[in-house]
């Protein structure tokens, strides 16, 4: 295979749109800062299939590699349109992702600088109960 092609094959599964993701994470009211559930920067993560990407920052995105394990990954400050990307592709090694590849942004691409594990299950404990505290906050009694 060539290697444009393993480009495109990586970037399949990275294709979801940031917007509807976005939507998804406001819809709680919970806003999500994924750096307050990082943890120590690690050299490489396997990815046999990641499933979506979610913006931070300038130079933040998180990757899903599934539904319970997500990795934050910081980039040079050389990635402009990182927020407003609607795809992105991110360069592998026989599966695996290190501080070694690359994100590809548009025309822009853009070197890896730091892989941080996210702890998902406090992640998601802690949307759980910002969303029962909002439906808390919101029921109102009925009056006799």
């Amino acid at each position: 295979m060539t290697r444009k092609m393993l480009l495109a094959l990586a970037v399949l599964p990275l294709a979801t749109g940031c917007a509807s993701t976005l939507a998804k994470m406001t819809e709680t009211g919970f806003e999500t800062r994924y750096v307050d559930y990082a943890g120590a920067p690690i050299d490489k993560f396997t990815a046999f299939h990641l499933d979506g990407w979610n913006p931070i920052s300038r130079n933040q995105l998180v990757v899903w590699n599934g539904p319970n394990e997500a990795y934050l990954i910081k980039v040079w400050d050389t990635c402009r349109d990182l927020m407003y990307a609607e795809g992105v592709g991110i360069s592998s090694t026989v599966r695996t992702i290190s501080r070694f590849e690359k994100v590809r942004v548009g025309r822009d691409t853009c070197p890896i600088d730091e892989i941080r594990p996210i702890d998902v299950k406090h992640l998601k404990a802690d949307r759980a109960a910002a969303a029962e505290a909002k439906r808390g906050t919101t029921t109102v009694a009925p009056t006799r």
